[in-house]
């Protein structure tokens, strides 16, 4: 009933309005996520504002982003459910909408992209259910500074403003979402407001102190010394004429003219110069530590990894340590929201990260068809449906060393009994 009450006070707010919690509203606070980014953020030390929009403008950001944006939206979501015999796959419709088509204008890998991307960015992530009787006709994305939780009693009311500044009311059952690290009931902590904001600042500083450079000739420093006395005004003419003749990309080769017995010098580097250079490289690390993703993997080079050698070992650790926490709160709030009870529930096909390494997903097809003498998990038809091959004869049958092998299940079809033989 008070979570009823709190959607009927909200039915016909505007996000221009002002609201006081007498009136059964509830202030937007400006230190919401999305008043900062409206008002525009705090600017760093460096003295660059740290926004979602310029934090992408910095390349480590950029990456990482991309990286655990594309990871998640790579991995096939299946929907499933508990059977006597097992589990099977259900739901066609659902599964269109979470692999394929969420709705109109999105597909699914964008979607799953934009999620990622507002989780890291902002915070949070927000995904609007369509319903149409007790099914799901289509999966809204939503601009999360267009999203504002609201508590009532121990569940959350979402006002969603539309392209006309009408903010509607949106139970939580119809709202998915996908929380990121220091949740707190309403809203999450953002990387590049908490974790990475004076590195970005710094990046940002550093990167524009670079253009700088390349626009004045991408040239060393200079002195021009004069034999004779000038006055201030001779200083100021001298210094802009060089400036407007030599300086910058276009102006970079020409051939130096001096007279009245001026002579130039060359600064070779200084510290500081040496300083900016490692402060570039340390930027990377630590907006990557930030990001909590290798900085071998967006281009860090000079970088080493402590999760061993070769492309097999280095994916489990990026799928352990980095992605696993966004997949398990994707997988929790789908399965509360969707289906609310332990049958049916969505998974997803990790081994799908994979399928670039057909070594190591060699290895792992011949491990579940029980190819080092241990007992199998999937059939070779299995294996071969995952590859898009059609069926073999005897291939439905599971192995199972003939050692302690298990007795065959009773009411089983000669082509599903346990297997004795070795697949290799």
């Amino acid at each position: 009933m008070e979570m009823f009450d709190a959607l009927e006070a909200t039915k016909h707010w505007r996000v221009e309005k002002t609201y006081r919690p007498q009136d059964g509203a509830t202030l937007i606070k400006s230190s919401d996520p999305q008043i900062v980014a409206m008002l525009g953020s705090a600017p760093a030390a460096s003295g660059f504002a740290v926004t979602s929009e310029t934090a992408l403008r910095v390349s480590a950001v950029y990456a990482s982003v991309r990286l655990l944006a594309g990871a998640v939206a790579s991995i096939p979501v299946s929907v499933i459910r508990e059977t006597e015999d097992g589990r099977e796959s259900i739901s066609p419709d659902l599964w269109w909408l979470l692999n394929e088509q969420p709705i109109e204008n999105w597909t699914a890998a964008s979607m799953w992209e934009w999620v990622v991307q507002s989780i890291c960015l902002r915070g949070d992530g927000f995904v609007e259910i369509v319903r149409r009787g007790a099914s799901v006709k289509a999966l809204r994305p939503h601009h999360p500074d267009l999203v504002h939780p609201i508590r009532s009693g121990d569940g959350l009311i979402y006002l969603v403003t539309d392209e006309n500044s009408v903010a509607r009311p949106v139970h939580q059952d119809d709202m998915l979402h996908f929380a990121g690290f220091g949740f707190n009931g309403t809203r999450s902590m953002s990387v590049i407001q908490w974790a990475a904001f004076q590195s970005i600042g710094i990046a940002l500083a550093t990167d524009a102190l670079s253009g700088n450079f390349y626009a004045n000739g991408a040239a060393p420093k200079h002195v021009i010394q004069s034999d004779s006395e000038m006055d201030d005004e001779q200083i100021e003419q001298l210094r802009n004429e060089y400036k407007r003749k030599y300086a910058g990309v276009n102006n970079a080769g020409l051939p130096l003219v001096l007279t009245e017995g001026l002579n130039i010098k060359e600064m070779s580097m200084t510290s500081v110069d040496a300083q900016l250079l490692e402060s570039r490289k340390f930027q990377v690390i630590d907006i990557a530590r930030a990001f909590g993703v290798p900085p071998h993997m967006i281009g860090a080079q000079e970088t080493t990894s402590s999760w061993g050698t070769g492309i097999e070992q280095m994916s489990i650790g990026f799928i352990r340590w980095s992605l696993q926490p966004y997949i398990n709160r994707i997988r929790q709030e789908l399965n509360r929201k969707l289906f609310r009870r332990a049958s049916p529930f969505v998974e997803h096909k990790m081994e799908a990260l994979l399928a670039g390494d057909s070594k190591a997903e060699g290895e792992y097809f011949r491990q579940a068809i029980g190819g080092s003498q241990g007992p199998g998990w999937m059939t070779i038809n299995e294996v071969r449906k995952a590859k898009s091959l059609p069926p073999i004869d005897g291939g439905n049958k599971l192995y199972r060393p003939e050692k302690g092998s298990t007795p065959e299940p009773k009411g089983k079809k000669d082509d599903e009994a346990v297997g004795t033989t070795d697949p290799e």
